[in-house]
This record gives C-alpha cells, structure tokens and sequence, in this order.
C-alpha cells in the first residue's frame, strides 16, 4: 500500500454528541446517544481531512483519553506526519482510528483522487449492511423485526437465559430475514453447549463473540453446527493466527485496527488464513462508515448500520436505501 508523503497540517479534536433512537443496549449495558470524536487535519492552503473514532470503554477508552492521545498528535501533524509514521507513533485504537481516517481523507483533498484509488482499490459498490436489534424482551425484539424487515438481522444477545425465546421471536416474526447473532461475550460454557444446536435449527448464520474473549480458549477444537466469529478476541494483525483455531469469522473494526491503513491489512491476512470477514462498527455517523465502506467490499458478513440507529445522522453523509449502503454524499474520502 503506497504511503505519500504528508503535508505539515494542523490538528483540531472536537467531541460530538448524536443521540441513538430509543436506547441501545448489548450485554454489557445501554447508551442513549453516541458520543464521537472528530479528528480534523488542515493543511496550509486550507484543505481539510476529517476522521471519526469512538473510544471504547471495554478497551479502557474514555472521550478525555482519546481525545488526550490524538492531541499529544498536534506538533508531529505540523512536522508533516503520514500514515506510515503515524502506525509507529500510536498503538492501535480509537485514537489512531480517527487520524489515519483523517490522513487518508486529507490526501484525497489534495490530489483530487478519491481515497479507494489511493489504496489500489476498485470503485466501491453498494453493499447490504445488517440491522442490529439490542437486547430486549423476546416479543419487543419480534416486534423490532417485522417493523424494519430487512434482509440480513443482528441480535444482540444476554446470556441471561432467554436468548432462545430471543432469537426463536424474531424467527417466527421475520422468516424471510437471515439471522446472525452477537453474545458481546456474556455466554458461558452452558450456553455454549446448548444454544448452537437450536440456533441452527432457526437458521441462525454466525454467533459472534460467545465466550468472554481471556476465556475463548474453550473453542480451540469445538465443533458446532453454527460459524463462530471473533469481535472482542480480535484487534489487528497480532494474533490472527490463533484467532483462526477458534474462530471461523473475524469482525474487523476500523476502532479496533487504528484505521483503514491496517484495517485493510487485516482483512487481506485473515482471509489468507481462511477465515471469513465481517466489517463491524460502533454506533457512530456516516464519517465513520465512509472508510469502512472500503473496507467492506468482498466482505461476507457487513455490519456497518450504525447512522440507522441514531435520531439523526451528520450533513453530508452516506446513502442508506433500506438495507442497502451506497457510496456517494460527499461525506468523506471523495465518496
């Protein structure tokens, strides 16, 4: 992947707040609005690059930490720091997330290319993102389903001995939908045992996350009707190829990864390992989504339906028609 050289730019962070429709709740708890920070990188002739990341509390993120961690950026941002220098100087996360974002869209300003041809790749083309549906009674959950009917479902998951009736809900009430569900980690061995078999027997594609990811050891060997996929086991490049004994599918998060730069590294190393891929995100705007887009052509699973489950999404942003992602909008990249 070429990396070019970078211009001396300066750096801004701010933090903005998006509220969710409703609440959004997973295993480890809810939230009511999305709280991203914007990385924005501005040349001398006033051109602007912009990059989204949302810290992650799981990870130890907070919006002061990362905020804190982008900031310490702004001096080598005015030496001309680039993607290469940057991958060295930060760890990977949500910080590094926003800025790389934000090189790449900045280089896309200057040379009038948009940020897939920058990285090799083709045109983007429309992609069918999944819908997530939090965690709640089974009949709310049901409910849920009917009203948005899309093709592709995501159902976050307790571990609090209901997820059958959860999962068995939907099912009836949205039999046309394929199923994937996601645990967040709040299953233990039991649930494992038991809820497989009869998730396959609903037609339930991909469990994602199962077990707590220091207690995944569990899976090495485990052989299940259901495909098995990795989200909190899994980061960058490090460690891919243990992933692969356990895991059949990898969630690949810009969050996660640091950005596109490595992201993309991720995703073509995982696939040579033989593990499919899923292209995840955090409830997050468009700003977000735009790079991941990239991302996600050729994926086999795409989880990038965070705009859909905000009251209101940024100006400009990307294009959801139903559950169909198209490039286009103007939000980032030259998308």
């Amino acid at each position: 992947m070429p990396f070019a050289p970078a211009p001396a730019a300066s750096l801004t962070v701010r933090l903005e707040r998006f509220p969710i429709r409703g609440s959004f709740r997973i295993s480890r708890g809810a939230k009511t609005e999305a709280a991203v920070l914007v990385a924005e990188l501005r040349d001398a002739d006033g051109r602007v690059g912009r990059g989204e990341c949302v810290p992650y509390a799981r990870y130890g993120e907070s919006t002061e930490g990362v905020a804190a961690a982008m900031e310490a950026m702004t001096e080598a941002f005015a030496r001309g720091m680039g993607r290469r220098a940057l991958a060295n100087a930060m760890p990977a996360g949500a910080a590094r997330n926003a800025l790389d974002c934000a090189l790449w869209d900045l280089e896309a300003c200057r040379t009038g290319q948009p940020a897939w041809q920058l990285a090799g790749l083709a045109p983007p083309e429309p992609v069918v993102t999944a819908f997530t549906l939090s965690i709640d009674a089974p009949e709310a959950m049901a409910a849920a389903a009917r009203a948005v009917a899309r093709p592709l479902l995501k159902l976050k998951l307790a571990g609090d001995g209901a997820d059958l009736d959860r999962v068995a809900a939907v099912h009836d009430a949205a039999p046309a939908s394929r199923l994937i569900v996601d645990a967040n980690e709040g299953w233990g061995p039991r649930d494992l045992a038991t809820l497989p078999d009869a998730f396959a027997r609903l037609g339930v594609e991909m469990i994602e996350q199962p077990l707590p990811a220091g207690a995944d050891d569990a899976l090495i060997g485990f052989k299940g009707p259901v495909r098995l996929g990795a989200d909190e086991s899994a980061h960058g490049l490090d460690g891919l190829e243990e992933l692969a004994r356990r895991y059949q599918v990898v969630n690949v998060k810009l969050d996660k990864t640091g950005g596109l730069t490595e992201a993309l590294a991720v995703k073509a190393r995982a696939q040579s390992l033989g593990l499919d891929v899923m292209v995840g995100c955090m409830v997050a705007t468009s700003l977000s989504m735009a790079p991941a887009l990239l991302l996600a052509q050729g994926a086999d699973y795409v989880d990038l339906d965070g705009p859909l489950l905000l009251e209101r999404d940024r100006e400009p942003g990307l294009i959801y028609e139903g559950a169909r992602l198209l490039p286009g909008g103007g939000v980032w990249g030259g998308l």
